[in-house]
């Protein structure tokens, strides 16, 4: 397979999960905001969202020092200059998917266009009719449209193998910087840990995720840091936890090592490797007890280190 065609597919795959990820951020920020606080307490939660994006600065540029509900969901959600935005992933995604139409299906390609074709209508309305509620359930519609006629029509060849490892470490991704909204960020203070305020912010981590009822399924009872924390990081049955992601893709990986063996290097492979034994090596307590930013700093880090390996490796033109 040509890099320019695994690339496209690899990124595709990286932006659709990524346009979920802005959903899923604005969902987070809207049931946050059901708690009863103060403007200032909102805006601090507002801009936790921004942190969790690594957008704090291309923000301020656009909007200043104006963070409100209205501009981070117009940042998130339309903003062309956000190129973490839902809008802006969307359409990178369809185009990605344009320039490899011979490599798709025809029912992956309809998926696309026909999300891209809302989209377009989405923006044409006036934002006054228009909630988060809305915007967040167009997103995870279309991507689950998607990616189910990605898993129901594709050949599970290298370009299936390119597509689904951009999807698992961005996954993986964006579950780290949700889980770390959620404990250095919108915590307030310390004395909040264990409290009513402490489990709801659980609570909505968990409903951001799409993984509440799942996590009641895997643990029952009552929702404490450490499970939710055992459940999205450690959980191999959890579908959006770091190690299921992080499992993917060295699966994907391996797939890739099988197909082009010596043709390339396999660093991506080998590193991604190393960071699963490394993740399987650790329990809940021990990360609580290195510190959960910390570890998910570090987690962060390996996948970016992963991603830019792979790139070496399979997308910079030297296959």
């Amino acid at each position: 397979m040509l890099s320019r065609t695994a690339a496209n597919l690899f990124w595709m795959g990286r932006h659709l999960e990524r346009a979920e990820t802005a959903a899923r951020l604005l969902d987070v920020g809207a049931r946050i905001t059901l708690l009863p606080n103060t403007e200032e307490g909102y805006r601090n939660e507002w801009e936790s969202l921004l942190r969790a994006s690594g957008a704090q600065a291309a923000f301020a540029e656009r909007y200043g020092a104006a963070i409100t509900q209205e501009n981070i969901e117009s940042w998130l959600f339309f903003d062309q200059d956000n190129p973490s935005s839902v809008a802006s992933c969307i359409e990178r995604a369809r185009e990605g998917g344009r320039i490899v139409r011979t490599a798709l299906t025809s029912q992956v390609w309809d998926a696309l266009n026909l999300g891209y074709q809302e989209l377009r209508a989405l923006q044409r309305r006036p934002r006054s009719q228009l909630d988060t509620a809305m915007l967040t359930d167009f997103t995870m519609r279309h991507g689950a449209t998607v990616r189910g006629a990605i898993n129901a029509t594709q050949l599970r060849n290298d370009g299936w193998h390119f597509l689904n490892l951009g999807y698992a470490l961005e996954r993986a991704d964006a579950t780290a910087r949700l889980l770390d909204v959620k404990y250095f960020v919108l915590l307030p203070r310390v004395e909040f840990v264990g409290s009513g305020l402490d489990n709801y912010q659980w609570q909505v981590i968990l409903r951001a995720l799409s993984a509440h009822r799942a996590f009641h399924w895997a643990y029952g009872g009552e929702v404490t840091a450490g499970k939710v924390a055992d459940f999205l990081i450690l959980n191999g049955e959890s579908p959006r936890s770091l190690l299921t992601s992080l499992y993917e893709a060295v699966w994907h990986l391996d797939g890739l090592v099988r197909r082009y063996g010596e043709e390339v290097p396999q660093t991506g492979s080998v590193k991604a490797h190393e960071t699963l034994n490394a993740l399987m090596a650790r329990d809940i307590e021990a990360i609580f007890d290195e510190g959960l930013h910390e570890f998910l700093s570090w987690f962060i880090n390996e996948l970016a280190g992963i991603s830019n390996a792979v790139h070496e490796d399979y997308l910079s033109g030297r296959m």
